[in-house]
This record gives structure tokens, sequence and C-alpha cells, in this order.
């Protein structure tokens, strides 16, 4: 690990000072310190946020505001995320052990790297999203756990945060600060995918900082959802498929239906062909498989992990049936 400095932040206007003078930033550690220790990554000075105040809070609007030092253990355990949004309770339950829930803070869940094996190597692998134009060894290699969808010929790692498939699903907003001041970003829009510069992960500018993210006021098919999560194990482990669905039905049709996928792709991918495609219609097994499949369409699979597209086909049948199922 190479030396840095350590500053801890007095408050948010301190953190951004230091962060626009090139520190890095420090919140539960849950990624960062791995990535530091294993020299994936460098800083020469990091600005420890953790201390800072963090708040959950009802926007006017009945949303919800939530602050980027929100722990997750917290965040899950909230009563307004547990009964206005508990795809996205369920979710960070499914996330982590409970000791790195009690760490990790919701900014560096929607910041953190992927866990791509080769990503890790610094020594042996080829990793263009490490050292851009060195190559990917995960084309030809291990590639079970890597991307069917959105990836490029320089990348086909995945994003590994269970939370942002569910803030992918509920519309979530990132909010930023930083030396041009504040904007606001969807979650959908904030991940980018590899294209031809991999080592470029988020729309974050130099000098930014996440401040919070902030969640529509909840409509039925997101009070009515589920999140659910398949992985070699049943416990702490990354997921090979992941799913957040809602369903919103009324005299026997789905008037609204929502869908995001995890351990599909760089970012988490909101299945918006697959919505689209279940509005106005009955909520039968039929029409839940004809519409991910619709999803899948531009799915690549590779040598290892072309499993991945019946996985994800079955979880979402699985997920929609239930929630149908729920509302019979």
């Amino acid at each position: 690990m190479t030396p840095f400095g350590y500053a801890r932040a007095a408050d948010r206007a301190d953190a951004l000072a230091r962060v626009g003078s090139g520190a890095r930033v420090l919140g539960g550690g849950t990624n960062l310190v791995d990535l530091l220790r294993q020299n994936v990554e460098q800083a020469s000075e990091l600005v420890d946020v953790s201390r800072l105040e963090g708040a959950i809070r009802e926007s006017d609007d009945g949303g919800l505001l939530i602050d980027a030092s929100v722990r997750n253990a917290t965040l899950a355990a909230h009563p307004l995320v547990r009964h206005r949004y508990p795809v996205l309770a369920r979710a960070l339950l499914a996330g982590a052990s409970a000791q790195i829930r009690n760490m990790a803070t919701v900014g560096g869940n929607i910041l953190q790297r992927t866990r791509c094996m080769y990503f890790y190597d610094v020594e042996g692998a080829r990793c263009n999203k490490r050292q851009p134009g060195a190559g990917c060894d995960a084309m030809d290699g291990f590639n079970r756990y890597h991307a069917v969808l959105g990836a490029s010929d320089q990348c086909i790692a995945t994003h590994p945060s269970d939370m942002c498939v569910a803030l992918a699903m509920l519309d979530a907003v990132i909010h930023l600060s930083g030396p041009d001041g504040e904007r606001s970003v969807p979650l959908t829009d904030f991940h980018v995918l590899p294209n031809a510069t991999p080592q470029t992960e988020t729309v974050l500018k130099p000098g930014e900082l996440i401040t919070g993210v902030e969640l529509p006021p909840p409509s039925a098919a997101v009070t009515h959802s589920e999140y659910r999560k398949v992985r070699d194990r049943s416990s702490y482990a990354f997921a090979l498929i992941s799913v957040a669905g809602g369903l919103a039905i009324a005299e026997g049709r789905i008037t609204e239906a929502r869908i995001a996928l995890g351990g599909v792709a760089a970012k988490p991918w909101r299945a918006t062909r697959a919505e689209t495609a279940l509005v106005c219609v009955a909520p039968t097994p039929d029409a839940f498989l004809a519409a991910i499949r619709e999803e899948l369409v531009g799915a690549r699979p590779l040598s290892g992990n072309g499993f991945k597209i019946g996985l994800a086909e079955r979880t979402v049948v699985a997920v929609l049936g239930a929630l149908a199922g729920a509302r019979a």
C-alpha cells in the first residue's frame, strides 16, 4: 500500500474543499480500503466523511431524501423505507454481511467498483479498467460472473451493488456538489457503460461529491415490490443475477411494471423494454417471459456465462409471478 495522508472532514464544505484539492473520500471504507491495500488504486490523501451527520427525511412531495453518509444498515431498517420502498430494504439486506452494512455508506455503495478478479489481480492480469489499453483477460478467461448486456470489446465487468439495482427501479436521483455548484443526475444515468473507456465508470466530475439520494413519492408498483438475488452461496456473495421488480394491477391488467436487473452489466440495468411490453396486459407467466425476452434480445453471452440469460428469465418470471399472485 502506498502511504497517504488522512484528514477528518469537519463538515460538508471542508470535505468538498479537500476533494477539490485531490483527496479521495473515505466513508465506511468497505471497498476503497481493499483497493488501496491491494494497490489497485492509489491516493495521496483520504478525507474521512464517516463522522458527518447523515439523515433520512421525507421530502415535501412525499418522497424520501437520504444523505450520502447514511449507513446501509440504518437505511434498511428505517420505517419509511421498509413500508414505502420495500424493494430497497430487501436489496440492502441481501447486499452484504451485517458487519459491512453497519459500516458501508450510501454514497460509498453507489461508487463501489467491480469485483472482477482480473481487475484486482495487479501483478498477473491485464485489465483495461485498471490500465487502459492493457487488454482484458476476462474475455477469454473465467467469465462466469461477467456482463451479458452493455459490454464492449474493452471490458465485460459488472457493477456489484444490490442497493443500486433497487435505486434504478425506484427512479432515484443522485445529488452532487462540486466546484461548479450543485446538480442532480438520475441513478440510471450516473453509471456509464464501458464502451472504449472502461476506466470511466460514472459521470462524477473531478472535485465532485455525492451528497445524497432522492426517491420520488412511491407509486403502487413501488410499494408492491420485491428484490430477489441469485448467487453461488446463500450468504455474502455477489449476484449472478438479481431482480428488483414491482407491479401495479387493476381490473386484471398491469397498469405499471418496474424491473431492474443486477449482475448483467457494468451498471444497474433498467429493463425499460420489458416494462413497456407489460403495460395493459394480463399478469401471466407467459407475458412475463415474453417481456423479459424482449429486454434480453441484445444479450451477448461469453464462454462461461450464457446461463445468465435463462437465469434472468426465470428469476424475473418468479418475482413478477409472486407479486401478481399476492394481488390475486
